[in-house]
């Protein structure tokens, strides 16, 4: 395979697109969008102390996984060579997000016969934020 393109990648911009991202998370997970219902649908005991226990570890994961994300959708970018339009960031990220992200979670609903709403919530928060990080990096050619 060839790995020319790898110089193309812009890391500061695939840096940025997955804090953006993580940051989505944050908000989309909070109590003033999604978080109460999201907790109530995961059955989650907000009053549990033991709650914070190993959270360092899973943000870090979890920055680390959106960060490959990010990678990914760059690779697409300059692969394709993207015009510096927020309509293709959006286009790709709204591509990804359903073909990608939303399958492989709603693969698991399938089997695991999850609510719908948690389906629509976690869902959501990857093409929202397949569409946001796409668009940073398209804009930032």
């Amino acid at each position: 395979m060839n790995t020319e393109f790898l110089s193309h990648i812009n890391w500061l911009a695939v840096l940025i697109a997955a804090a953006a991202y993580f940051m989505l998370g944050a908000l989309w997970y909070s109590k003033a969008l999604f978080g109460t219902k999201w907790a109530q649908l995961v059955k989650l005991d907000t009053g549990n102390p033991d709650l914070k226990k190993g959270m360092g570890g899973m943000l870090v994961s979890t920055f680390i996984l959106t960060l490959i994300v990010c990678f990914g959708l760059e690779v697409l970018i300059v692969k394709f060579n993207f015009l510096q339009e927020v309509s293709y960031g959006i286009k790709l990220g709204l591509l990804t997000g359903l073909a990608f992200a939303t399958t492989a979670v709603s693969i698991h609903y399938v089997y695991e016969n999850k609510p719908t709403n948690l389906y629509l919530i976690n869902n959501g928060y990857h093409v929202i934020g397949h569409i946001i990080a796409a668009s940073i990096l398209v804009l930032w050619r």
